[in-house]
């Protein structure tokens, strides 16, 4: 009866609780996030785990516990690569379908994007000292709109103390 409530409670997580979006190549940092939540809430999430010693070939010799054992790794890898694969948008699920383990496509991403938002982090970093208000927009949307890149660079390990932030801010207001 275990097996009943335990596939009962996939469904309910995997269509009520949790949406993912598809994955198209941005915003991989919020992507990764949300795949990780869904597949620790699975309790799969150890199959990408970098330290996870690979079972050795069956032999006749495994008792019924390795063998139970490769079984479930064996399942929670296929349902780990399913839902990975599933959440990529169609040009990125081509590219990586041919990889037949979860951690190698996991693996693939994250070199992939993380060199992308190294770039992105430098971007942001720019933009914020190049940002200029403007009169024809709100004060207070402007000023919304630095505190979002303050908080970014601060994700970033870059803080910004509060004194300087009003500095900017002034010396970024429009003549008018």
């Amino acid at each position: 009866m275990e097996g009943a409530s335990d596939v009962s409670a996939l469904k309910m997580l995997n269509h009520e609780l949790v949406k993912l979006d598809h994955f198209d190549g941005t915003n991989f940092s919020r992507w990764k996030d949300k795949m990780k939540f869904l597949l620790t809430a699975l309790k799969i999430f150890y199959v990408l785990d970098l330290n996870l010693m690979p079972f050795p070939p069956a032999s006749d010799e495994d008792t019924d516990e390795i063998k139970a054992q490769r079984k479930k790794q064996e399942e929670d890898e296929l349902i780990c690569r399913g839902h990975i694969l599933n959440t990529l948008s169609d040009r990125l699920y081509d590219l990586y379908t041919s990889m037949k383990s979860p951690k190698e496509i996991w693996n693939a991403l994250e070199a992939k994007y993380k060199i992308e938002k190294i770039g992105t982090n430098k971007f942001i970093i720019q933009k914020y000292f190049d940002y200029k208000m403007l009169d024809s927009v709100s004060v207070l949307d402007q000023v919304h709109e630095l505190q979002i890149l303050v908080n970014k660079l601060r994700d970033l390990s870059i803080n910004i103390l509060e004194s300087f932030q009003v500095g900017v801010i002034i010396t970024k207001l429009p003549p008018n």
